[in-house]
């Protein structure tokens, strides 16, 4: 299933819903020490949900940006496909490209950016709109 983020009347495309289920278990398991949530609470709780609301964005960017300075210290080997299931491997195994240096740079949208990238602008759309954001499938 496709899934993007939708702001008002803007989108922005994310890919497979099991690629950004995989941005949340590798931040739960290397960053949260497997506890959902307990550290990016806004992130992992609400956004994984699949909203935030206006009120909550500004501290949402400042999780997202923890999650990402955090994640640049983390080699891609670390990818964590599934929290549910660890044996679980991405569809393209570790054949990765040779740009990808750590986690932040590893999740890739559909169109080719970078998922942070794209989580930061919707943000930003969606407080100059002052609307709230969502994770939607198409």
């Amino acid at each position: 299933m496709t899934i993007g983020i939708k702001v008002d009347f803007l989108w922005f495309s994310i890919g497979e819903d099991d690629f950004l289920h995989s941005f949340f278990s590798t931040i739960c398991m290397n960053l949260e020490n497997g506890k959902w949530g307990s550290e990016y609470p806004l992130i992992m709780r609400n956004l994984y949900s699949g909203k935030l609301s206006y009120s909550e964005l500004e501290q949402a960017k400042k999780e997202l940006n923890q999650i990402s300075e955090r994640l640049k210290k983390i080699s891609p080997e670390k990818i964590v496909w599934n929290a549910e299931n660890l044996d679980a491997m991405p569809p393209w195994g570790d054949d990765i490209s040779e740009d990808i240096e750590d986690l932040s740079d590893y999740f890739i949208t559909s169109d080719g950016k970078n998922l942070i990238a794209v989580f930061n602008e919707a943000i930003h759309e969606a407080q100059l709109e002052k609307m709230d954001l969502e994770i939607k499938s198409l």
